[in-house]
């Protein structure tokens, strides 16, 4: 699948994801794919500091509800579904 970017809201302090969307990939083993916890201020993203390149198996592995979704096309924007497993286009 490639790899993706998620914010530490998810690597390190084990928030589940709250949105993410694919956009064109950056390079090769890019899949296009951002992840969040939803919770992240604009200033906290703009800091390079607390995002980092994973495989995308690696954030499935720490919220498995983000794969029915990964197969969805490039301009998708998902956010989850408070209380649940799952995703709403947005």
């Amino acid at each position: 699948m490639g790899g993706c970017f998620a914010t530490d809201k998810i690597t390190v302090e084990g928030m589940n994801v709250g949105y993410m969307y694919i956009e064109q990939p950056d390079f090769d083993s890019d899949s296009g794919w951002r992840f969040f916890s939803g919770t992240e201020s604009q200033a906290y993203v703009d800091n390079p500091d607390n995002t980092s390149f994973f495989s995308v198996n690696t954030i499935a592995n720490y919220d498995p509800a983000i794969i029915p979704y990964l197969d969805n096309s490039i301009g998708s924007e998902l956010e989850r579904r408070e209380g649940t497993k799952e995703f709403k286009e947005i």
